[in-house]
């Protein structure tokens, strides 16, 4: 069985506990067993760095070997992030997939996947607590959006 895990971009500029992209990652590098393969997915540019190689800078910093990290660096969207990723792991012969992204989002990005013809399972990272104003934004963006 071939292992992949798809950890998706979001804003970048520093891998910090703090920050969703950090969380996301190491949520992905705790899930992350040897010999299973990463893709660090999202093309959106913040201040000039990809989202995907900001994402395998940290996870190489957190001990996952290079050979194993596959870059998507077009995808915009969650969407495109299914899309994108769907034909690399064809290519990679992955048949076991989880998608490593915020608790909040996570509900989305599987119903995305799986409308790209992808059955995966999920990887949370927790976020923060927010305050009622916050969670609610992020519900009305989440179903908003898909």
């Amino acid at each position: 069985m071939t292992r992949a895990i798809v950890v998706l971009g979001c804003r970048v500029g520093s891998m910090s506990p703090s920050t969703a992209a950090g969380r996301r990652v190491r949520a992905a590098a705790s899930a992350w067993r040897d010999g299973t393969w990463i893709v660090a997915s999202g093309g959106r540019r913040w201040g000039g760095l990809a989202e995907a190689d900001a994402m395998r800078a940290a996870l190489l910093t957190l001990g996952i070997p290079s050979a194993l990290i596959v870059r998507e660096l077009v995808s915009l969207s969650t969407r495109e992030n299914a899309l994108r990723s769907a034909r690399l792991l064809e290519l990679l012969g992955a048949t076991h997939v989880c998608v490593a992204t915020c608790d909040w989002h996570l509900p989305r990005a599987l119903r995305e996947f799986a409308r790209a013809g992808v059955s995966a399972s999920g990887v949370a990272a927790s976020s923060p607590r927010v305050g009622r104003v916050s969670t609610w934004t992020r519900r009305l963006r989440e179903w908003g959006a898909g």
